[in-house]
């Protein structure tokens, strides 16, 4: 794997739970380093959608990676700054 480019995870329109359980999995399986994760493509900013970013910022810490969220409306930027996760935003 190059890691020398950072890991892209792709949120879909809503993550079930099982997609987000993948994409720690993925996490799990990649070598420390920088990762993307799109958040463009949710549809609604709301708790579920906080939920799996958290899972997926606590997934990535554990296995030592860097995490940002990229292409986060201002719905969700301000919900992720609510639950203290605005340091991972891209801006």
């Amino acid at each position: 794997m190059d890691t020398s480019q950072p890991l892209v995870l792709t949120l879909t329109a809503r993550p079930s739970r099982d997609e987000v359980a993948l994409l720690c999995a993925e996490l799990g399986a990649a070598p420390p380093g920088e990762v993307v994760c799109e958040t463009g493509a949710l549809a609604r900013a709301d708790l579920a959608a906080v939920d799996a970013l958290a899972r997926l910022k606590l997934a990535a810490t554990r296995r030592g990676h860097r995490i940002r969220f990229h292409g986060a409306g201002p719905e969700l930027r301000a919900l992720l700054t609510l639950a203290g996760l605005d340091g991972t935003l891209d801006l």
